[in-house]
């Protein structure tokens, strides 16, 4: 009986104690807070400062980052931070000291996000909803989420109009992108990779600087094939250039080609063969016709077709296909090499050193000789170390890997994914600067090219 009096004598002396232990933790953990600003929306190709306040000084905290896009597959990201004698962490200020990233990197939560399931890339296809990122704050040795926030990257700015293309604009399939204002406005045809569908991230962001900007679709989109045709029918995308050109809000005379990859053999297809044309941007192409016939009127140029037996596999036993295409210098292969010494336009070659879907560096080297030996110094040429396939816009996450639609495999893209980053900001800019320059009210910069 006494025992038990003691007992309840004890507990009523010590709860308040293990209350006011339990309030204060719950209280300081309320105090720790992350702050997107200026604004917790943004744009996806808009950088955002980062703080963590209310930790205790020199406290460690584990900062996640997390978002799901639009097949479901859920990328991330970590970095380990130490408070400042304040107990505030300032991603502009503060390194990380540990995860996907080390060194100061104020948006290395967006940049070096990985796929949970390996070899995807991001995807969003509809861009008239965000992207949205979830930022954790965890206590480093207990776990404990001590904060979260999410930013919201928007695709489109108010008042810029996206406007379907269907049946009542004949054949040609995409989505048109108006800023807001009556323009003119320098315009822009997208054309992404040939895999099917549609891609209007990039469309829509550049939308967002200022320019009109058709993305269009070849296959794999509404009444399009399901696939990619036996023949590439060039037909076709003068169809669309005349579209654009057509539309009240452009600029003339002539517009822009933003390319990659696969379509970049096809925006010089279009300079070369097509008029209205003034600037092209080719991000990690060939100069020559690979895979498929192109067709535009009478005029066949027959496909590079790839050698099976010059893919390797890495140690990872991944394919690398870099170097499977024949050269094209040879006299049998020669037919298959744009003539783009006949084309007027201006052409900002873009190359990742350590591209692995094929050897763009020596294909932008055999173009810009190509265009010297007949006295054209109507190009410029980017190199990128340590940059891979896929450059994209900013902080879009790095895809080192993935499944390659015409090979039926997973393969290599390459690429370190920081130096690929800094790679995809500054083309961003470089992107923007050039089609500013070109597409100028300037009519000797546009000429028919003779066939």
């Amino acid at each position: 009986m006494l025992a038990q009096l003691v007992y309840q004598e004890f507990l009523s002396t010590t709860k308040p104690w293990f209350l006011w232990l339990y309030t204060s933790m719950r209280s300081n953990s309320q105090q720790v807070r992350v702050r997107l600003l200026p604004n917790p929306r943004c744009f996806f190709d808009e950088p955002i400062h980062m703080k963590v306040d209310g930790l205790s000084p020199h406290q460690k905290v584990e900062l996640r980052s997390k978002l799901r896009d639009d097949k479901g597959i859920i990328f991330k990201a970590s970095a380990l931070y130490s408070a400042d004698s304040t107990g505030q962490v300032d991603l502009c200020l503060s390194p990380s000291l540990g995860g996907s990233y080390t060194g100061v990197e104020p948006m290395g939560l967006f940049w070096a996000m990985m796929p949970e399931t390996p070899h995807r890339k991001l995807l969003k296809k509809n861009v008239l909803s965000s992207m949205m990122v979830d930022i954790e704050a965890l206590h480093e040795d207990t776990g404990e989420i001590l904060a979260t926030e999410t930013n919201e990257r928007q695709f489109m700015t108010e008042g810029l109009r996206r406007i379907p293309l269907g049946m009542k604009h004949g054949r040609i399939r995409g989505t048109l992108f108006l800023p807001p204002g009556p323009g003119p406005f320098p315009g822009i045809l997208d054309v992404y990779i040939l895999g099917g569908g549609i891609c209007e991230v990039r469309a829509s962001l550049l939308a967002n600087k200022g320019f009109v900007v058709l993305a269009l679709a070849y296959s794999g989109f509404q009444d399009l094939p399901k696939t990619m045709p036996k023949y590439l029918d060039l037909e076709y995308f003068e169809e669309a250039i005349t579209f654009l050109r057509r539309q009240p809000q452009v600029q003339g005379p002539g517009i822009g080609i933003l390319s990659i990859s696969k379509s970049g053999e096809l925006a010089l297809s279009m300079a070369t063969f097509l008029s209205g044309i003034s600037a092209i941007v080719w991000i990690n192409g060939c100069n020559a016709n690979v895979m498929t016939p192109l067709h535009y009127k009478d005029l066949v140029i027959p496909p590079l077709i790839p050698i099976l037996e010059n893919m390797t596999l890495t140690p990872s036993g991944l394919l690398d296909i870099r170097d499977s295409l024949p050269d094209q210098i040879t006299e049998r292969n020669r037919a298959s090499v744009i003539p783009i010494e006949r084309s007027g336009s201006r052409f900002l070659f873009v190359v990742s050193e350590d591209d692995r879907n094929w050897n763009s560096c020596l294909f932008a080297q055999q173009a810009a000789a190509q265009l010297r030996h007949h006295g054209k110094d109507n190009f410029e040429v980017v190199t990128y170390p340590r940059a891979g396939h896929f450059l994209e816009v900013p902080y879009m996450p790095h895809c080192p890997s993935g499944f390659h639609s015409a090979v039926g495999k997973v393969v290599v893209f390459g690429g370190e994914t920081k130096a690929h980053h800094e790679a995809q900001l500054d083309l961003w800019r470089r992107v923007q600067e050039f089609f500013r320059t070109h597409l100028k009210d300037n009519s000797n910069t546009v000429q028919k090219a003779r066939l």
